[in-house]
């Protein structure tokens, strides 16, 4: 008894696991105690831990971390290039004249959220098909009209992510395995179709895109030749970007690569100063050659027998949705997507905004934008937090993640490669979802942007592309 009684005239040192405020309760009473941030594993889900038990045992341990590997050497050796620009109907894989693409998984025109929708109707008078956005909704609704991801065309698109026949898209190359993937152009910021915008400011916009930047651009890059992307995001990060909401330092560079080639075409100088100024005039022009050369990166990861790493991570303002490269990328797992908690324009509140929307978190499934939000801490300001959240929130992501990228590094943090490939085991193991930087759309078509912010995917998803996998490769 005396034994137990000196321990309680000894000084309180605890270890603290779990819930974090009892934590912070002993320290304001200035105990010493370290915490522990722990969770269940799969988060008490106990088919879902069951599923990662079976995908656990040493055979199939050995056979994934085999097929990650894999993988990740994949996506190291990718070497996406900028090879030139096109037509929508004319290079993009299973495009046809009553095909409009769009971000996230597979949505029916009935499920589209507000913005998705303004886009398509928006799509489809630019297109000609319709004069007035009623008669652009019946023909939407129609069933003459055929929806489809971006992503199962080898195509990715901001926001709302609509792509339609004539529209002019980047074409990039992924040089290391053969496979390409298309972008259309960024419109900038304001009122524009990737938000849903649909009004006759938006139609002008983008003949003018589509009749004199694309010419004066195409041209450009076939006098020019081809740009490496790689380079290009990797001196960006070096820059304070992360290529995701923040591409100043990357369309500055792509600046420098055109502006030579552009000004020595054969062309009208008004044309040519137009051209440059609309690039300069726009941060995010990089953004849709981040995301294709992002999406070229990836796809050749997909048909790995084993592989647990994620391939696409999208969303539809509707669902969020990934898949897996041992699955193949014909199988979807989707979940609801969730509200962006961020910074909201004046005058607009979360009760305004849609839920997480776009194809552009394609950067951070390759190891990018949020993944490298410490090499840009300019970002916190138009996303919300600290400096010190976005140096976290890096860090974090190196607990989820099969590697480390030797190109794309964060000076920050020593000039660590960025934290990639996602592994679908270690995210259910410690809980811990990707970080995803991201613009906000109003929940209603032609209103616009309204907010930035950060947001992770729904944990379904993750449990259904779990139990999927162990289905298919345990039983």
């Amino acid at each position: 008894m005396s034994k137990l009684n000196d321990l309680f005239t000894k000084e309180l040192h605890v270890v603290n696991l779990g819930i974090e405020s009892f934590a912070e309760d002993l320290a304001s009473q200035g105990k010493k105690i370290v915490h522990v941030s722990w969770k269940p594993v799969a988060g008490g889900d106990k088919v879902a831990a069951g599923n990662l038990r079976k995908l656990q045992t040493p055979a199939m341990q050995e056979k994934i971390k085999a097929a990650n590997a894999e993988a990740l050497r994949r996506i190291l050796d990718a070497q996406p290039v900028l090879v030139g620009m096109g037509i929508a109907r004319d290079v993009i894989p299973g495009m046809t004249e009553d095909t409009i693409l769009h971000a996230g998984p597979p949505v029916t025109w009935e499920r589209m959220c507000g913005p998705q929708r303004g886009a398509v109707m928006g799509g489809l008078i630019y297109e000609g098909r319709a004069k007035k956005l009623e008669e652009a909704e019946k023909l939407a609704a129609s069933g003459k009209i055929r929806f489809a991801p971006c992503h199962m065309h080898s195509a990715v698109g901001p926001m709302a992510g609509v792509v339609t026949p004539s529209m002019p898209v980047w074409i990039i190359e992924n040089k290391a395995f053969g496979n390409r993937a298309y972008c259309t152009m960024n419109e900038g910021l304001g009122k524009v179709l990737r938000f849903g915008a649909c009004d006759q400011e938006v139609f002008d916009r983008l003949h003018w895109m589509s009749a004199h930047l694309y010419p004066i651009l195409k041209a450009a890059l076939e006098q020019k030749g081809e740009i490496d992307l790689r380079l290009l995001v990797a001196q960006c990060l070096q820059m304070g970007d992360e290529a995701h909401n923040r591409n100043k330092a990357a369309t500055s560079l792509l600046i420098r690569e055109l502006v030579g080639p552009i000004m020595s075409l054969d062309a009208p100088n008004r044309e040519k100063a137009d051209a440059i100024a609309f690039i300069n005039s726009n941060d995010h022009t990089f953004l849709n050659l981040s995301m294709p050369a992002m999406k070229a990166t990836m796809d050749p990861i997909f048909g790995i027998p084993y592989s647990t790493i994620v391939a696409t991570m999208c969303r539809n303002g509707t669902d969020f949705g990934i898949r897996i490269a041992g699955l193949g990328p014909d199988q979807w797992f989707t979940a609801q997507a969730e509200m962006v908690q961020g910074l909201y324009f004046a005058g607009f509140t979360e009760e305004d905004a849609a839920r997480d929307l776009g194809d552009s978190c394609i950067t951070e499934t390759a190891g990018i934008g949020g993944f490298c939000m410490a090499a840009a801490p300019a970002i916190v300001q138009f996303v919300g937090g600290q400096v010190a959240d976005a140096v976290n929130y890096s860090l974090q992501m190196y607990e989820i993640t099969e590697g480390e990228n030797r190109i794309y590094k964060i000076p920050a943090l020593d000039f660590r490669g960025s934290a990639t490939g996602i592994d679908l085991l270690k995210v259910m193991q410690t809980g811990i979802r990707p970080i995803i930087n991201t613009g906000i759309a109003h929940k209603d078509y032609g209103v616009g942007q309204v907010g930035a912010g950060l947001v992770h995917p729904p944990e379904d998803c993750f449990k259904q592309a779990l139990a999927a996998c162990a289905k298919a490769w345990t039983e």
